[in-house]
């Protein structure tokens, strides 16, 4: 399959043939599980995660030795609209924080044992403003998709793709509106900490954007260019090809889930590689990732972005693999099954 595209229309074409997890080491680590010295289902979930895992690695005794996280980072022309409590600079001072190893994602990367990159897309650029136009033309959503895609290692074993972007959590909540109805007020959070009057301020902003780009509704593409973001398009982007490379992904928090929302819409199944590694404290992430069908292994209260929450996961994951491929079967370890 082709390792890269050259229009939106491509990329279009190349998720809807995606891979799927190679059926026969699925099943050989479904018969491992099942042989391994513990009573059935009693590790709970981390028995599907590990079978799950092993299915899109092609192993039926995997480890994890090489996870990733990519933190993409980008600027939104709607912070013009006072959706943030923050200033739009304050992206910029964040990457060079990223860099210089200081910020929560660069501790929570050492503890997981991941190579930590980050991306920044045309800072002093930022997107339109999407609520009187497009936030991109067709050749930035082509742009930032590819920006995504070759940032994935292709010797990575796992993926958590994370984000920054003041005003990311207006474009992620117009985003979940276009894509699943209801109303702005339905998905729209307090993000940096907006509340009473400039939270209903920052719903009506959603509201007048969705209703601008009504004509896009449901179609994941057009949503991630008219309401999206650069940073968030790259997550789809790199979201995309680690599952042409069959590499687990774990979703972060309400924009990350945004981003794969669109790769879902546009091809049901694109996030069968994928889990969600939390619920933030975001109020429409939970109803996001209900939409998805995806259950989350932790619930924090947290909600930094930058990956945090996908990182934490890193080690669940981890384990889940560390028992299934290290624990003895019965026969091996010389105890009688029950």
């Amino acid at each position: 399959m082709t390792q890269d595209f050259a229009s939106v229309q491509e990329f279009l074409q190349l998720i809807q043939r995606l891979p799927g997890p190679v059926a026969e080491a699925a099943e050989a680590a479904r018969h491992r599980n099942a042989e391994l010295t513990k009573p059935p289902g009693a590790l709970g979930r981390l028995e599907d995660l590990a079978i799950w895992y092993c299915g899109w690695r092609g192993d039926a005794r995997a480890r994890i030795t090489r996870p990733q996280i990519v933190v993409f980072a980008a600027n939104h022309g709607v912070t013009a609209q006072g959706v943030s409590a923050f200033p739009a600079d304050v992206t910029a001072q964040m990457v060079a924080n990223f860099r210089a190893g200081g910020a929560a994602i660069n501790q929570l990367s050492d503890c997981a044992g991941a190579v930590l990159s980050v991306e920044a897309l045309a800072l002093d650029q930022p997107t339109e403003d999407f609520t009187q136009g497009p936030a991109m033309d067709e050749a930035g959503l082509w742009e930032a998709l590819r920006t995504g895609w070759h940032a994935v290692d292709a010797a990575a074993d796992l993926l958590v793709v994370g984000e920054m972007g003041i005003g990311n959590t207006t474009a992620a909540a117009a985003m979940a509106c276009a894509l699943y109805g209801g109303t702005a007020a339905d998905w729209t959070g307090a993000g940096t900490g907006v509340e009473g009057d400039a939270l209903r301020h920052k719903a009506s902003v959603v509201d007048r954007a969705v209703a601008r780009h009504a004509r896009c509704r449901e179609d994941g593409l057009e949503v991630l260019r008219c309401l999206g973001g650069r940073e968030i398009a790259a997550m789809a982007g790199a979201i995309a090809r680690a599952r042409l490379l069959r590499i687990p992904v774990i979703l972060d928090g309400f924009i990350c889930t945004a981003a794969a929302a669109c790769l879902e819409v546009a091809r049901p199944g694109a996030l069968d590689h994928a889990v969600a590694g939390h619920v933030s404290a975001e109020g429409a992430h939970a109803r996001l990732l209900q939409e998805l069908g995806k259950a989350p292994f932790l619930s924090l209260g947290m909600r930094l972005g930058e990956g945090s929450g996908g990182a934490l996961a890193i080690g669940i994951v981890k384990a889940a693999l560390a028992c299934h491929s290290g624990m003895a079967t019965f026969a091996e370890a010389g105890v009688a099954e029950g």
